[in-house]
């Protein structure tokens, strides 16, 4: 591992791997809108971030310790905290008990780069929908909604608007509403809510960052594969896979802090701290036909998803086989998986 560590944990192998998911997460959302349509993309947006929510929202309320507030306030200071959390630019204005606002500033994270230009504005709208017009119901307050006044892929300088509780009760379409006239108040970061130290030391956030980024990638993989059916969602993951294993393998394995030399031996090293980077346990073996065997027990991605299909661990190990073109596109790879009890075993075989 590399020196960027605090109290002897790998903050700078954690880092490695939420940007892996980071870029994998923004890669996917470009693939199906270039190959499938901006109306394609902007439903597995929407039921991605509707799945985040059902399973995020309310128990990330308590966390926070957030259950006593207002509604609308509440709402915004979960955004703004959890965000904060995962690395986000975000920020948090309270207005009133009723109204208060939430801005995820230029840059944006989730598009990051020359991503955003690719981005239509139906996806961001789509992520809107899902998340932030739904947390009234969430809250079983149907006078809940979301006022967005700017949206970044639309060339403003920010995502931006407001929970704001109504004196009626709102229809779904009515969840949702855009203001573009309208216009946030400046950011005090010394009003906004702040994390306690001792609960949120610089360790805990490192890893939280890590986490943040790959559940994005841990939604999308039962999404697409209820969207599409396993046949179209294996092979759409794991293309998105390969393209980010071969973009971003360099910068994985310095984050990882390994000199992998471009040999067998070099790439079985890699696919172990990569693995040791998600948590998950690995050891490497030589056979003597000089090939190296890595095998895996257990597997932090997959854990704790109910609607796993055998399609979806050969997408995900699309990362692994990108990443191995970028490292010597002349080595060959095997790659299987066996379940025996609770957790699976990956099994990689390297050869020269």
């Amino acid at each position: 591992m590399n020196d960027d560590q605090f109290e002897d944990k790998p903050v700078g192998a954690w880092r490695a791997v939420a940007e892996c998911y980071h870029a994998y997460f923004t890669g996917l959302v470009l693939y199906v809108t270039t190959r499938h349509g901006a109306a394609c993309a902007a439903e597995l947006v929407y039921e991605i971030f509707s799945r985040q929510r059902r399973e995020r929202f309310l128990p990330g309320l308590e966390k926070l310790n957030l259950t006593g507030l207002p509604h609308a306030v509440a709402a915004a200071q979960y955004h703004y905290l959890s965000n904060h959390i995962g690395g986000v630019s975000v920020e948090y204005m309270y207005e009133s008990d009723r109204k208060a606002w939430i801005r995820y500033a230029a840059p944006r994270w989730i598009w990051a780069g020359t991503a955003l230009c690719g981005v239509a504005p139906e996806v961001s709208r789509a992520m809107l929908q899902g998340w932030h017009a739904q947390n009234g119901t969430m809250l079983a307050n149907p006078r809940l909604g979301f006022v967005c006044t700017k949206q970044t892929v639309d060339g403003q300088s920010g995502l931006e608007g407001y929970y704001y509780e109504y004196e009626r009760d709102l229809l779904p379409h009515e969840r949702l509403r855009f203001a573009r006239e309208e216009d946030a108040p400046d950011f005090d970061a010394a009003n906004a809510p702040k994390l306690p130290i001792d609960q949120w030391p610089t360790t805990r956030l490192a890893k939280a960052h890590r986490n943040y980024a790959m559940e994005y990638v841990r939604s999308a993989f039962p999404t697409a594969l209820q969207l599409w059916g396993a046949d179209e969602a294996g092979h759409r993951l794991r293309m998105v896979g390969k393209m980010i294993g071969m973009q971003f393998y360099h910068e994985i394995a310095r984050g990882l802090g390994g000199d992998y030399k471009a040999d067998a031996a070099g790439f079985a090293r890699f696919i172990a701290d990569f693995g040791a980077a998600h948590g998950d346990a690995s050891r490497v073996e030589r056979h003597l036909d000089g090939s190296f065997e890595v095998r895996q027990d257990g597997c932090a991605f997959m854990a704790g998803i109910e609607e796993w299909h055998p399609v979806l661990s050969k997408a995900w190990n699309g990362l692994i086989e990108g990443a191995l073109q970028a490292h010597n596109r002349r080595l060959g790879m095997a790659f299987s998986v066996q379940t025996m009890g609770a957790k699976p075993s990956l099994l990689w075989k390297v050869s020269e």
